[in-house]
């Protein structure tokens, strides 16, 4: 055969270790260790199987083209680290909406049931108050409006007797009234601002006195603008309607779980105001537009730059196999099965993955750590990072990984011996 008496021309020895067809021991030695023509060949096999390890072969594949593999483990890293910052910022805004109702005692959330941004009628607040398990119940409206070309803020709607107010602290000033053109900044939002009590500001070309400068019980209050809710219907064009209702309820009779008055208080709630929704303070807190459109942009962004750190894993690995044609010949030749040379290719994309997902951890925290001291960010973002979010950031890169090797691998397992070894 003529495969055979090439291999015997180059050299009188061939290994015979594995089944299959004899090959180089020239070449063989490159990989094994062994040299051509020595004594005793098989005291050396427990040394080549130990060099022909996964963990061997990973090692030295990923190292053999280091500036390619690191501007990999970059790009992954890259997409990675936009996951951990977009998806951390997105879980932060979501935690201080969960605080600003914490905060303020607020249970239940009552609103539209079938818009995102809901707009009901502020009539309807002496039924809502009636209903037994209520305790206390306000309308109220929030919305984000441009304080100046560069600042935009929340701005709330509220009663001037409203529960809420009570978790505000002044240092300087005080209240609001209703039905005069006042205001109340957030400590953050004033020294941004540059504005004391006393001062005024235009908002939708009406100008508004300031009466208050408060410490807020969570960071989007801190950067936020209180006005009484017929102010606000005025510049929103809302006139006799609110965004919804924040309800405080009474507390739970004795032997009935927290959980369950909270079902029957959110029923009772919804056969007296039929059309509306009662939700959960913390499930409002989660569903709310704001909340929404962030989670919706950082899974969006994270999904592409995945893709590019997937498409930049793909190449590393599909040229990996490329140069390693004769390599991968040579290892079906001493008898390396398809699924063996498979697992090789996708152990070295997973190490790829998770390398580079643990470089990825570092520039999210970096990001954060940015975005936090940012101005314009620092109220809703937080540095800490949950076990669940690391554990995620980590999955996300090793799956993305072998989903990148995969075309590689079973191109490579697939190569035909006889084939592979005539690859210059």
């Amino acid at each position: 055969m003529l495969f055979r008496r090439r291999c015997s021309r180059r050299a009188p020895a061939a290994l015979s270790l594995y089944p299959g067809p004899s090959v180089d021991t020239g070449r063989a030695a490159q990989f094994t260790g062994v040299q051509p023509n020595a004594p005793n060949l098989r005291t050396y096999a427990g040394i080549m199987v130990h060099q022909l390890s996964f963990a061997g072969f990973a090692c030295k594949n990923l190292l053999r083209r280091r500036l390619r593999t690191l501007l990999t483990l970059c790009g992954i890293g890259m997409a990675i680290g936009a996951f951990v910052a977009l998806v951390g910022f997105s879980r932060s805004f979501e935690h201080e909406w969960e605080r600003l109702y914490s905060s303020s005692g607020t249970d239940i959330a009552v609103v539209d049931k079938n818009f995102m941004n809901t707009s009901v009628n502020e009539s309807l607040t002496p039924k809502l108050r009636a209903v037994p398990v209520v305790a206390q119940a306000e309308p109220m409206i929030f919305n984000i409006m441009d304080i100046t070309p560069e600042v935009n803020a929340l701005i709330f709607g509220w009663n001037d007797d409203s529960y809420e107010l009570e978790s505000l602290t002044f240092s300087s000033g005080g209240r609001f009234h209703n039905g005069k053109p006042e205001i109340i900044l957030g400590e953050m939002l004033a020294r941004n601002l540059n504005k004391k009590v006393g001062d005024t500001i235009e908002l939708q070309g009406s100008k508004f006195a300031i009466t208050g400068i408060y410490h807020g019980g969570t960071a989007l209050e801190a950067g936020a603008v209180i006005m009484s809710i017929d102010q606000l219907q005025i510049l929103s064009s809302l006139q006799g309607k609110v965004s919804g209702f924040h309800v405080r309820l009474r507390p739970a009779p004795p032997g009935e779980s927290a959980e369950r008055y909270l079902k029957r208080a959110q029923a009772q709630i919804e056969a007296a105001l039929p059309g509306l929704n009662a939700q959960a303070a913390a499930d409002r807190a989660s569903n709310n537009q704001f909340v929404s459109l962030a989670h919706a942009v950082a899974w969006g962004t994270s999904c592409i730059a995945l893709l590019m750190g997937v498409l930049g894993i793909a190449n590393t690995m599909a040229m990996s196999v490329f140069e390693r044609t004769r390599e991968i010949g040579i290892l079906r030749a001493i008898g390396w099965k398809t699924w063996r040379v498979l697992l090789l290719i996708q152990v070295e994309a997973a190490v790829l993955g998770f390398a580079g997902g643990i470089l990825g951890l570092g520039f999210g925290f970096g990001a954060l750590h940015l975005l936090a001291n940012l101005p314009q960010t620092a109220s809703v973002v937080s540095t800490s990072l949950s076990w669940l979010h690391l554990v995620q950031a980590l999955s996300i890169s090793v799956l993305s990984g072998l989903i990148a090797g995969a075309y590689p691998a079973w191109r490579g397992a697939h190569l035909s011996p006889v084939e592979a070894l005539r690859h210059d």
